[in-house]
């Protein structure tokens, strides 16, 4: 592969030549077809200076004669080129009659060679089609090899310029835009709100509105409208990463725009080499989607997490490393509409990916119809016709279980018999008669350690042998505040009044 693929730069150059041929297409193109078309005009110029290079040069050739004053090109010299300067005749019996040619090559250097050579010699079969340098690689090759490379330098390059504009993965002039103006808007705006919001593709907007050109290629009707759309703060783009759909703000969920107050997480500092290395696999299985970058295997199209308390309350998922493999999550976007679909009946729900914060919303009435505790496993599956969301159902019996119960501002974990009709994690499981049990007892803020003495003290009460283990007071705590299992592990290794008894168990006050 060639070393300026590897090397690559971006000269003034080659943005003069995108866009020109964004000009000539009329189209906007993506920054792989960019990438893609540069690096074929790289190999066009090479082939060209190729050309250049042997024009009017013949094939060295012994037993072909030369006169002073020919170019002259050397397959088996890595195709060296030189000019004839002297031809004389050559003294060597064993050769017969024939000629010495001296040859003057671009770097000042001079050799000589036969000419007219009557004698056999390899080189007199070569044929000059044959001998003529090849442009090795396709553009597809090259790309394909080497895109990693090209691509981030050329995006960068692009940005840098600002001639070009990017909306929603295209690239075109900017001074090219169409004029989008008020009254398209307008009308965009009231195509929305016939379906409630959205969400709708560009394509279709621009079709309802009748166009914003009457002669543009749909194309670039698309990006002009997108272009504007995305400056205007009545509309939201809410598409995967290969499709973009649009919905207005003022229809979408409050707590889509604005992150539930139980799911923010305000970071809590600690050292993370405080952590044993028990501790570091038992925060991986875990998979908090606050906790730090977490190596995982590449999840299918289903994965199984546990669900907590924020989530539970919320009516959410978390965005954690195993979710990221099943929920769309285009960086070119804050929020996404998804279709959630409800594993037990088939019922649906509108779902929205909220990517800055971590989450999935859209399951309260999913969670609230079916019961389910904190610390129930939950299944997610990508489908063709959207995400399903299902649990390990079986028929209710009624179990002893920890209820969250309010007292005051408080809460208190009681142990109370209640009808169960899903598998939970015995460690994680909590119970809530209502969504709003424990809000008068969230604080996002409060002490971490404060948190978890005070869950710690309720928990002792209730545990027969008076131990509690790691997973359970990181469930109990995140009814609290929110924090992570690191966080929390690391609060039990420097708290004094928590001693360690094995096996991820602790004892409090001992």
């Amino acid at each position: 592969m060639r070393q300026w693929a590897d090397d690559f730069t971006i000269s003034d150059d080659d943005i003069e030549h995108l866009t020109g041929l964004l000009l000539e297409r009329e189209t906007p193109l993506s920054i792989d077809e960019l990438a893609h078309a540069l690096i074929a005009e790289r190999l066009e110029l090479e082939a060209a200076a190729e050309r250049e290079r042997f024009k009017d040069t013949r094939l060295y050739n012994p037993a072909q004669s030369y006169e002073v004053g020919q170019k002259v090109f050397f397959p088996t010299q890595d195709y060296l080129v030189g000019t004839v300067s002297d031809v004389r005749t050559g003294d060597n019996a064993e050769y017969g009659a024939f000629h010495v040619i001296t040859v003057n090559f671009e770097d000042g250097s001079a050799k000589t060679f036969a000419a007219d050579l009557t004698t056999y010699h390899k080189l007199s079969d070569m044929l000059a089609e044959d001998a003529m340098p090849r442009i090795e690689g396709s553009a597809e090759d090259i790309y394909t090899h080497s895109r990693h490379l090209i691509v981030p330098k050329l995006e960068a390059r692009l940005r840098d310029d600002g001639d070009l504009v990017s909306v929603a993965g295209k690239w075109f002039s900017r001074d090219l835009i169409l004029d989008v103006n008020e009254g398209h808007l307008n009308l965009a705006e009231a195509v929305l709100y016939t379906i409630e919001g959205g969400p709708m593709s560009t394509e279709r907007i621009v079709s309802e509105i009748g166009g914003v050109s009457d002669s543009a290629p749909l194309e670039l009707q698309i990006f002009s409208l997108n272009d504007t759309l995305n400056h205007d703060p009545r509309f939201d783009e809410v598409g995967p990463i290969d499709s973009v759909l649009w919905y207005l703000r003022s229809f979408e969920p409050p707590e889509v725009l604005n992150t539930p107050n139980v799911l923010k997480y305000n970071e809590i500092e600690y050292d993370p080499s405080l952590l044993t290395t028990e501790q570091v696999a038992l925060e991986a299985e875990i998979d908090d989607e606050w906790s730090g970058e977490i190596e995982t295997v590449a999840e299918g199209k289903e994965v199984t997490l546990l669900l907590n308390y924020p989530h539970w309350r919320a009516g959410t998922l978390p965005l954690n490393s195993k979710m990221r493999s099943i929920f769309p999550t285009a960086r070119r976007t804050q929020r996404i509409a998804v279709k959630l679909i409800d594993g037990q009946d088939g019922e649906t729900y509108s779902g929205w990916v909220v990517r800055p914060d971590r989450y999935v919303f859209g399951l309260e009435t999913f969670y609230r119809k079916h019961k389910l505790p904190i610390g129930a496993f939950i299944n997610v599956r990508r489908e063709d016709g959207g995400i399903l969301v299902d649990f390990r159902a079986h028929r209710p019996r009624t179990e002893w279980v920890r209820v969250l119960t309010p007292k005051a501002n408080l809460v208190t974990f009681e142990e109370q018999r209640r009808a169960v009709g899903a598998e939970y994690d015995d460690l994680l499981i909590l119970w809530g008669d209502e969504p709003n049990v424990a809000d008068g007892a969230y604080n996002g803020k409060r002490p971490l350690s404060q948190a978890l003495r005070t869950v710690a003290g309720d928990l002792t009460r209730v545990s027969p042998q008076g131990t509690i283990h790691a997973k359970t007071l990181y469930s109990t705590v995140n009814v609290l505040r929110r924090a992570t299992p690191g966080a929390v592990f690391a609060a039990l290794n420097s708290d004094p009044e928590f001693q360690y008894v094995g096996n991820h168990y602790w004892r409090f006050g001992a």
